[in-house]
């Protein structure tokens, strides 16, 4: 299939979105006062769209877990998009871009790629996703890293 092939099955069909959650791993953000979906899927005639917002190391009651652990906090972000990602049938392999925020670049940046380079191995990740990596503060002060996702994928021909 060419792109405009692909462009043209894509733009024919119906466009449909919805929240995406997976209270085994998070709460909703609306629990602890904030306005915003986990993520959203958006499905384009059979081309899966996920947009994961920003997620930290919090648990399933909102609470931030592994205070002070940047190498910690970077894994429980990725288990926590992880599980939003297994919640809609995906994987680490249908990543396609992180955007990934550090409280503290310069300090933290050369822990947290170790953290992410052996993640990305475990899943056996080729290619490597985009990635763009930013300092900024954070909306609680206890958190080290968040990391926010776009995943691709198709759906399955049985037509969820």
């Amino acid at each position: 299939m060419d792109v405009a092939e692909l462009l043209a099955e894509v733009t024919t069909g119906p466009v449909t979105k919805r929240a995406m959650t997976n209270h085994k791993v998070l709460n909703e953000a609306y629990a602890y006062g904030s306005a915003f979906s986990r993520g959203m899927r958006i499905d384009l005639n059979g081309l899966v769209i996920l947009l994961i917002s920003g997620t930290a190391s919090i648990d399933d009651e909102g609470k931030t877990v592994h205070a002070g652990d940047l190498r910690a906090q970077t894994r429980r972000t990725f288990d926590n998009i992880t599980g939003l990602l297994a919640s809609e049938g995906a994987t680490w392999h249908d990543i396609v871009r992180t955007t990934c925020y550090l409280r503290d670049i310069e300090r933290d940046y050369q822990a947290f790629n170790e953290e992410r380079t052996a993640f990305y191995q475990e899943q056996g990740l080729n290619p490597l996703p985009a990635s763009t990596g930013i300092q900024a503060i954070l909306c609680r002060p206890d958190l080290l890293v968040e990391i926010e996702a776009i995943a691709m994928f198709r759906r399955a021909s049985s037509g969820e």
